[in-house]
């Protein structure tokens, strides 16, 4: 597999995702993309959180942008990924959710998995995306099943 060659993942569950990141962690990786361990897991993290914790909230024209995608594409456009199982490549994200590189790898992937345990346990209310609108639990363990897959399938296992 050369160096700029992405892994096609493809996650059963979640932990299945953090037992990934803890290998890498462990075993070290080579980017294939743009973004590191730790901003990975960082990024993932924080939109595990979301639902759960809230959105932050958006300024203009980006809220308006969220409204107008909840109320036309943006439900359908998660249905596909959710129903594929792959995220789009360079699909645009919040760029607070984006961590500096040269981060801590450790701490990061330790942040995922609270994440995803969070994730998991909760059964409490959650809230509604402001792009993509209300989802119901199970569908959105899909999605960050295909997210999680989408942003560790470019950092490559060292062997």
């Amino acid at each position: 597999m050369s160096q700029t060659e992405r892994r096609p993942l493809k996650f059963e569950s979640l932990q299945e995702a953090v037992t990934d990141a803890e290998n890498l962690l462990t075993n070290g990786y080579e980017k294939a993309g743009n973004w590191d361990l730790a901003q990975c897991s960082h990024h993932l993290a924080l939109w595990m959180s979301y639902p759960i914790e809230g959105f932050p909230k958006m300024g203009f024209p980006m809220n308006f942008i969220a409204w107008m995608m909840r109320h036309t594409i943006g439900p359908r456009w998660i249905g596909k990924i959710i129903d594929s199982g792959n995220w789009p490549t360079n699909s645009p994200t919040d760029q607070r959710t984006v961590a500096t590189p040269g981060g801590n790898d450790a701490e990061a992937v330790a942040e995922l998995k609270a994440a995803v345990d969070q994730l998991l346990k909760h059964d409490g209310p959650l809230h509604p995306s402001p792009a993509f609108g209300m989802m119901e639990k199970e569908r959105l363990i899909e999605l960050h099943k295909s997210h999680t897959a989408h942003h560790l399938g470019f950092l490559i296992p060292k062997s």
